[in-house]
């Protein structure tokens, strides 16, 4: 297919990565030809880092850089696209523009999916003129590591776009887990809850930041804990569709304060190098609440 990802941050760079990976032809789109730049240089580094490590070939790191093309043009992006997925910042309203700008000038029969990991994908399809053609694709981040993808079917799908998600996402070698739009889904609203609530308990005082971690990690077996999955999410993220589920399913998804003053601080995690730890070279190298080692 003709794939277009709109936005070239670190979901729209991995997504465009994967699809390339997997066969499409792609377009990655941007208003910032910084952000485009950048994330070309991304995807480039992760198929060389893939070539080290004996995952992908040489020769299949070069065919999925020449399958994709990039540029700050919507219009031209999107003109013949089978597909078409946004990845932009988690705002309803600027989604919403995005799928009624990608409507006017992609092909009638184009489906239109949003990387959204919480807001309502009825709600974005009802801003279309066709919203039968919108679908939920929730990629995990980086998405050219995680093999997950929720596809999120708004009221509007149609079978023959739910189909076709659901054929997409399984070509990239990954698993579709298909649920019906509800605030958060699956993931986001059950991963939201667990990372609140191990905030709650850094406040109180239960157990350390690196603690908490290591309990999750260890106890449960997941691969990351709740507070350094928080910081690689973006504390503003997590507190973003912390406030959305709190206004659609009430009062347990209040978020604590320290997640309030640290995204007012600006300690946003490891984009901005620090949030419940201090981030280096993109590594976590210690919890924020301990002080360096001399």
């Amino acid at each position: 297919m003709q794939i277009t990802v709109i936005g070239a941050g670190s979901m729209g760079h991995g997504i465009a990565q994967v699809s390339a990976m997997a066969g499409h032809d792609v377009r990655l789109n941007d208003v910032d030809e910084d952000r485009i730049e950048s994330g070309i240089e991304s995807i480039a580094e992760n198929l060389g880092g893939g070539v080290e490590r004996g995952k992908v070939t040489e020769e299949e790191r070069d065919a999925a850089l020449d399958r994709i093309e990039a540029g700050p043009d919507l219009a031209d992006a999107v003109s013949d696209a089978d597909l078409v997925v946004e990845a932009v910042p988690e705002d309803m309203d600027l989604k919403k523009n995005v799928f009624t700008d990608v409507e006017a000038a992609a092909p009638e029969d184009a489906i239109i999916g949003s990387n959204t990991s919480s807001l309502s994908v009825t709600e974005l399809a009802s801003a279309l003129d066709h919203p039968e053609r919108a679908v939920g694709l929730h990629f995990f981040n980086p998405p050219h590591i995680m093999d997950l993808v929720e596809v999120v079917i708004a009221e509007q799908t149609s079978a023959a776009v739910e189909d076709t998600a659901i054929e997409y996402v399984e070509g990239l070698d990954k698993e579709a887990v298909v649920v019906r739009d509800s605030a958060g889904f699956a993931s986001s609203r059950l991963g939201v809850a667990l990372g609140l609530e191990a905030i709650r308990m850094v406040e109180s005082g239960v157990a350390s930041v690196e603690d908490i971690d290591t309990a999750m990690e260890e106890g449960y077996s997941h691969p990351m804990g709740p507070l350094k999955l928080t910081d690689l999410v973006g504390l503003d993220v997590r507190l973003d569709i912390a406030e959305y589920l709190r206004e659609e399913l009430g009062e347990r998804f209040r978020p604590p304060q320290t997640l309030r003053k640290k995204v007012r601080a600006g300690n946003l995690g490891k984009k901005s190098g620090e949030g419940f730890y201090v981030w280096e070279d993109g590594e976590a190298v210690r919890p924020a609440d301990e002080p360096p080692e001399n």
